[in-house]
This record gives C-alpha cells, structure tokens and sequence, in this order.
C-alpha cells in the first residue's frame, strides 16, 4: 500500500511544484511522480539537516510540515534541473 500513497501524493506534490516553478506545460504525469518523490527524499534530508522536524508518510506519521519539506525539495530539484538547463532559475 506505501508504493500507491508515494505514487499519489509524488504526482500531487511533484505537480504543484512544477506549477510554482512554470514547468508544468513541459512535465507529464509520470516526470510529476518522479520530481515529487525524489523532491521528498531532497525535502526529507533537508529537513534533518536543519533539525525541522518532518512525518514520514509510510510509518503513519503524516503531517503538513512533511507534506511541505516535500514540496520544497521538489521546488529545489527543480530550480537545479533549471539552472542546468537554462542556465538560469526561472
């Protein structure tokens, strides 16, 4: 069941970063997944660095700052896939 959540909220955080980055016309669903759930993965280690506390979603633990630190590793991942691509953050 963990794999189908990862999926599901990926897509869902991986999609609203693309939005605040302005790279949702050139990402599908499947680029959505893989930025959101590698976005968590950036998110989580970021946040253990930092000491900001984060739920995990497989162990129960789910929590809007997990959902967040989520989404701001995805928002990063992005802002570097950019940089190298464009040369530029957009």
């Amino acid at each position: 069941m963990g794999i189908i959540i990862w999926l599901i909220v990926g897509g869902i955080i991986g999609w609203l970063a693309s939005l605040i980055m302005r790279t949702d016309a050139q990402q599908g669903i499947i680029l959505n997944i893989i930025v959101g759930i590698i976005g968590a993965f950036i998110g989580g280690w970021l946040g253990s660095v930092l000491g900001i506390g984060g739920g995990d979603i497989n162990s129960g633990d789910f929590s809007i700052s997990g959902l967040l630190l989520s989404l701001v590793g995805a928002i990063v991942l992005l802002a570097i896939v950019n940089l190298f691509r464009r040369g530029r953050v957009r």
